[in-house]
């Protein structure tokens, strides 16, 4: 197995644009049709970031036909993989980082966050921007090359639940994320990192092709906690993320620090593919 790869398997572990207001009747004729701008080349948007190698990624086994529990990507280049969680704050800076520098993340919409339901994680201090936006901000994501994945609607702790509600947790969110961003997810991260066989059970029934926990997270201040002893990033590493209060700044610096010590950030979704055959 490659240092970095940890896949928790089944059989080892039974644990996102705002709306215009509508339009008023009127008596003036309706304007004409404009052309829609030329369509940009792959070059000119979305996330740069790379792709994997061929060969460069060991498979990762499907057990009894359940998603797979991912943590971390087989691979022994220097990557990493940026995730986000929730939807408390949605900073505009943030979006623009993401935007104009092409950085490539994986966004977790839990609904209850994304439309500001409840009380706001502000760990990363006095939160300023909680459901400014609401879905219409991860439809600013979107349109910069975001995939918008599942983090259920309310945040419960999964493995106090049945089958029934875990599955109206997951499908729940699935089909609310369709109808607001127009894509349907096909991962699933469990909150708090805690599931069962039953959460795979509801993964699989609500079109999820993998459970995607991490190996690190970013705190306040762009800090990495790391979770194996001798604290440094290795190969393969999948960052976890909140969207917390100063995140635009915190994103700048967790960044920097990844490339001064000499990590690429890649494509989750191209490194999924390679690393789950069909």
């Amino acid at each position: 197995m490659f240092r970095g790869h940890r896949v928790i398997g089944v059989a080892c572990v039974l644990s996102l644009a705002a709306c215009a207001p509508a339009g008023t009747a009127s008596s003036s004729p309706a304007p004409k049709a404009t052309t829609p701008a030329p369509a940009q080349s792959p070059a000119e948007k979305g996330p740069a970031g790379v792709k994997p190698r061929k060969g460069e990624v060991r498979p990762i086994p499907r057990a009894g036909g359940l998603p797979p529990v991912i943590s971390s990507i087989p691979t022994r280049r220097k990557v990493v993989f940026l995730t986000i969680d929730d939807g408390w704050e949605q900073d505009p800076g943030f979006v623009r980082q993401v935007r104009d520098q092409r950085i490539p993340i994986t966004a977790f919409a839990m609904r209850d966050a994304v439309e500001a339901k409840g009380t706001p994680d502000e760990s990363g201090g006095e939160a300023r921007y909680v459901g400014a936006g609401k879905w219409g901000y991860f439809r600013q994501l979107r349109d910069a090359g975001v995939p918008v994945e599942n983090h259920t609607l309310t945040h419960p702790n999964l493995r106090l639940l049945g089958h029934p509600a875990q599955r109206g947790e997951i499908c729940g969110a699935s089909k609310l994320i369709a109808k607001e961003i127009g894509t349907r997810p096909t991962l699933f991260r469990p909150p708090f990192g805690n599931y069962n066989t039953d959460t795979l059970r509801a993964a699989k029934s609500c079109g999820m092709s993998a459970v995607l926990l991490w190996t690190a997270t970013v705190q306040p201040g762009g800090k990495i906690a790391y979770q194996v002893p001798d604290k440094k990033l290795r190969p393969g590493d999948i960052l976890l993320l909140h969207f917390r209060p100063n995140l635009a700044r915190d994103f700048r610096v967790l960044v920097n620090k990844i490339k001064r010590r000499g990590y690429e950030l890649g494509d989750l979704q191209a490194y999924l593919q390679a690393a789950l055959p069909r």
